[in-house]
């Protein structure tokens, strides 16, 4: 092989980090080289890394082979101890143009990311191969849930000025991108560490003002309990601000939420999602929900199970708990895991009828399409709705139209659709 392949698990921050260290290694002239991001969020992420870095080596059995990320941060003895391994990156170390040259000495080089107080505002050339960008606004996270690691890998929250994001969004709108994601570990949040403690809201509402060739802004993730008046502002006022919201909810019971050291209770949930689409018909929920934590009882897990109705979810991101070494979680009573395996399973089927249901209602309608890539063999154009659905225009567009189209029917998860 040449050049350097980046083989990226876990969250979108995951993703837009990649881009930065495959632009690291492309200027340090880094060549025959594999560099794997990895996730730490659940156990089964882990185990992925390391089958991951085992097949790169028998891949190319001449590569360099980096590891990276939450779990190299995480454990760096634990990788730096694989044969396959030559070098291991922290998430602030990741980062740094220097780590990617040749002649580190280290073969680990992992700082104490509790120490890390700024989060630099990298700019990219948007990210391969797509018109929706990613743009990280902050990292790390000030909250400690009782079954979350992730802190411990990335630090404290930690955001980037708004001048940074601004001029970052100008450059990828200038580059042809018709749709910017915020993101972040814990984006609402945002801007309590800098000057004037500018929040999310503020932040969306610059750019909007700011740059007006930007079509679609994008929130990846929101936890509801620090949503502020600009930010529902923005959600509820903004037609460029995307009415697709995905939500940071884990449980609806409010024992269990109690038990993870959540800040909201189940009745919050479902106020601030009637409150929303009260005021934005349209707008379309998703949410992360965590089957099987320490404790639940199968009357809590109803009530989570309840939540996807309740709170007219449609995208859910469903994770059976996983139990991490060194959270408050792992010290509690535990669920057995087929009955975690059987409750997640549950969830997904939910999840499942609320997106068939909601990609149903659309047949008949018109959608306004995002075009992300062109299928070579049918030339049918690929992309999302505003509202996030998967959707293909049975016409060739070049990738960043933005298209009108008539829904025709559903078809394996797909809305299809012709120009209208």
């Amino acid at each position: 092989m040449s050049g350097t392949r980046v083989i990226t698990f876990g969250c979108r921050l995951n993703a837009f980090e990649s881009e930065v260290m495959r632009g690291h290694a492309e200027t340090a002239g880094l060549n025959n080289a594999v560099v794997i991001n990895t996730c730490a969020v659940t156990s089964e992420a882990t185990r992925q890394a390391r089958q991951a870095i085992r097949r790169a080596r028998r891949d190319a059995p001449d590569a360099k082979i980096i590891v990276a990320g939450c779990a190299a941060q995480l454990e760096p003895e634990t990788y730096a101890a694989m044969p396959e391994v030559d070098l291991v990156l922290g998430n602030s170390d990741k980062l740094q143009a220097r780590n990617y040259r040749p002649g580190v000495p280290e073969k680990v080089r992992v700082n104490d990311i509790m120490a890390v107080r700024e989060t630099a505002g990298h700019m990219i050339d948007g990210l391969d191969g797509r018109t929706r960008a990613f743009m990280r606004i902050q990292n790390g996270c000030d909250h400690r849930c009782t079954f979350c690691i992730i802190p411990y890998a990335r630090g404290n929250s930690r955001s980037v000025p708004v001048p940074e994001m601004i001029g970052q969004v100008r450059r990828l709108v200038e580059q042809g991108y018709r749709e910017v994601v915020l993101t972040g570990v814990d984006i609402t949040s945002y801007g309590g560490d800098l000057p004037g403690a500018p929040s999310l809201g503020i932040l969306c509402q610059e750019i909007l003002a700011k740059v007006p060739e930007l079509p679609r802004l994008r929130l990846s993730s929101i936890d509801p309990p620090e949503v502020d008046e600009p930010l529902m502002e923005v959600i509820t006022g903004e037609d460029r601000c995307m009415p697709h919201l995905h939500l940071s909810l884990q449980a609806g019971d409010d024992m269990i939420l109690k038990r993870m050291k959540r800040r909201h209770s189940r009745d919050d949930a479902i106020r601030f999602c009637d409150d929303v689409r009260r005021a934005r018909p349209d707008v379309v929920f998703g949410a992360d929900l965590i089957a099987g934590f320490p404790t639940e009882t199968d009357r809590m897990f109803e009530n989570t199970l309840n939540l996807v109705g309740d709170c007219g979810l449609t995208y859910l991101h469903v994770f059976p708990y996983s139990s991490r070494h060194g959270t408050p979680a792992a010290r509690m009573p535990q669920v057995p895991l087929e009955v975690r395996k059987d409750r997640a399973a549950r969830l997904r089927g939910a999840g499942r009828a609320a997106l068939e249901a909601f990609l149903d209602s659309h047949v008949g309608g018109t959608a306004e399409l995002l075009v992300e890539k062109t299928d070579e063999e049918t030339g049918a154009s690929i992309g999302h709705t505003r509202h996030y659905a998967p959707i293909r225009l049975a016409a060739r567009r070049e990738p960043g139209a933005i298209v009108p189209a008539r829904i025709d029917r559903v078809e394996n998860g797909h809305l299809i659709g012709a120009a209208a």
